[in-house]
């Protein structure tokens, strides 16, 4: 009994300490480690086993770039290589407009916002693209939706809602051109105001092939400009935002030729549809335009005539009752010059005087001369930001035949792009 004792009596002398030590961390002791004494073995600096062996290299196969080093920073990516964030832009324009008769009298003045304009455009895949475009300066107004697919830079196709490929000005964003606004010529016969009541915004629902042919390539072999571009396309011509309402598409289609100068464009473009409105149904809608401009970032000079046969019905009858269609014939011009001359630290601002005249024949339904007026305006554009455009101008307008009554308006444009 006793000798049972003693064993459960050691046993539990050996555990206890033990189970102590499991349980509670042991705190490293300062002093000297139980290897401080033995000598400390270094590595020796003489070659290592592999030095003196040749080092193996993965033979480089023919036809096959060397890997390059990895970069330090990701390389960005070709945004037309594949789909990307979408880029919201846009931009604003506050218009003044003060409308004077030949006595001197202030007949109306208004403040209004002439464009509210907000886009959304981006990449899909290669060479994929779209824009969406609306108008909120009175409503909510769909501008420009559609889709591009450029295969190279001689062909790309487009659909969707967009300008048609009329007149050499029509193109030009309206925050950059050097008046307030279009010409009444291609306003009247480029499909804003057409003199035919049909279209807006120069823009139609259709479908268009464009592209750059012959590239003057310069000294590093980089693309300085193409000699020829075009456009082709098919459209509804009934304008933005609505269907057809005849089984007539319209052909629209502008060529422009750089002669050996990138500065230099001479430009065609020819309109040929049908349009149907009120009595009017499947009345000819034809018209063409011709112009040249030289733009070499200060000097600016542009021109352009067009010319509009406009269809319609009247009583006149044919000998089987059918209405016998009549013609409208509208015509114009417009010349414009102007000089950026560069202000401000480095020359970033920009000042251009510009004088403008235009000519515009609307025409009537009795083929007489009708509605024949001159427009001389003289302004100044002016860009004290890359983002702020402010436009001043002064036009007389100047009824040549009918009343033969003059007027006066000054507009005074702020923009705004983002």
């Amino acid at each position: 009994m006793k000798h049972n004792f003693r064993l459960l009596i050691g046993a539990l002398a050996i555990a206890i300490p033990m189970s102590i030590n499991a349980q509670v961390k042991p705190v490293k002791p300062e002093g000297p480690r139980k290897d401080e004494g033995k000598p400390k073995m270094e590595r020796p600096e003489g070659p290592r086993k592999d030095e003196g062996k040749p080092k193996m290299e993965k033979p480089q196969q023919p036809g096959r770039p060397e890997k390059p080093a990895k970069p330090e920073k990701p390389e960005k990516k070709d945004p037309k290589g594949g789909m990307e964030m979408p880029k919201i832009s846009g931009f604003v324009q506050g218009m003044y407009q003060a409308n004077i008769n030949d006595e001197g009298e202030l007949t109306s003045n208004t403040f209004r916002m002439r464009r509210v304009r907000l886009s959304v455009d981006g990449n899909l895949y290669k060479g994929l693209s779209y824009k969406l475009q609306g108008d909120f300066s009175r409503s909510p107004m769909l501008v420009d939706a559609f889709l591009k697919y450029k295969v190279c830079d001689a062909f790309a196709i487009q659909f969707g809602q967009f300008k048609t490929p009329f007149t050499l000005e029509s193109p030009i964003n309206p925050v950059n051109l050097e008046i307030f606004d279009y010409g009444e010529v291609i306003q009247k016969l480029g499909g804003y105001s057409d003199v035919c009541g049909v279209g807006g915004l120069g823009r139609d629902i259709g479908l268009m092939a464009t592209g750059k042919l012959f590239p003057i390539k310069g000294e590093e072999g980089n693309v300085k400009y193409h000699v020829v571009d075009y456009a082709l396309g098919v459209f509804n011509g009934n304008g933005p935002t609505t269907t057809d309402n005849n089984n007539r598409k319209d052909l629209v289609g502008r060529l422009e030729v750089h002669p050996g100068l990138k500065a230099l464009t001479l430009s065609g473009s020819y309109y040929y549809g049908k349009y149907t409105k009120d009595d009017n149904e499947n009345c000819t809608r034809n018209r063409w335009a011709a112009g040249i401009q030289y733009s070499d970032g200060n000097l600016m000079l542009r021109g352009e005539y067009l010319n509009g046969t406009t269809g319609y019905l009247n009583d006149i009858v044919d000998d089987n009752g059918y209405p016998i269609e009549q013609f409208r014939f509208s015509k114009g011009f417009y010349a414009v010059a102007g000089y950026n001359f560069k202000l401000g630290k480095e020359g970033k601002q920009t000042l251009m005087p510009v004088l403008r005249y235009e000519r515009l024949e609307p025409g009537d339904m009795n083929n007489t001369v009708y509605g024949l007026t001159d427009f001389y305006t003289v302004g100044i554009n002016y860009w004290p930001l890359k983002s702020v455009n402010f436009k001043l101008d002064y036009s007389l307008v100047q009824q040549v035949i009918g009343e033969k009554t003059n007027s006066h308006r000054i507009i005074g444009i702020l923009s705004y792009k983002f």
